[in-house]
């Protein structure tokens, strides 16, 4: 259970950490600058952060759930297949959306996928290496 509480946790401050990486680089606002007229002026650090924190305790939770139906022993391979399902359902399918109700290019698409992709495989690496 600590161990689940401590994963979970640094699972959150990845994330948190992860997504400031992948939202705020240069080539992010400049391809996401689509969204500044409607994107908030500053960012509510300490309500970002507690999101982070949970989704990273939730998605530990559900990794621990899945873990007994992953095909491999290897908690390195398991977390990887955590990893991309997490980007399947968490970015692949909210880029593809953000491609059908904005007029955002293809790069941007691309950029928030690829980019997801390999923060969430990172994020599955950590939660495989550690629970798995």
């Amino acid at each position: 259970m600590v161990k689940y509480f401590i994963t979970g946790i640094g699972g959150g401050v990845a994330l948190a950490i992860l997504d400031g990486l992948v939202n705020a680089n240069p080539l992010a606002v400049r391809l996401l600058a689509v969204y500044k007229p409607i994107a908030r002026q500053s960012v509510n650090f300490i309500a970002g952060t507690a999101v982070d924190l949970a989704y990273g305790l939730i998605l530990a939770a559900l990794f621990i759930f899945l873990k007994p139906a992953y095909p491999s022993p290897s908690g390195l391979v398991n977390g990887l297949l955590f990893g991309a399902g997490a980007w399947f359902l968490r970015t692949a399918m909210s880029a593809v959306s953000q491609w059908i109700m904005f007029r955002i290019s293809f790069a941007a698409v691309a950029y928030l996928a690829v980019a997801g992709l390999a923060a969430m495989l990172a994020f599955g690496t950590l939660f495989g290496l550690i629970l798995g």
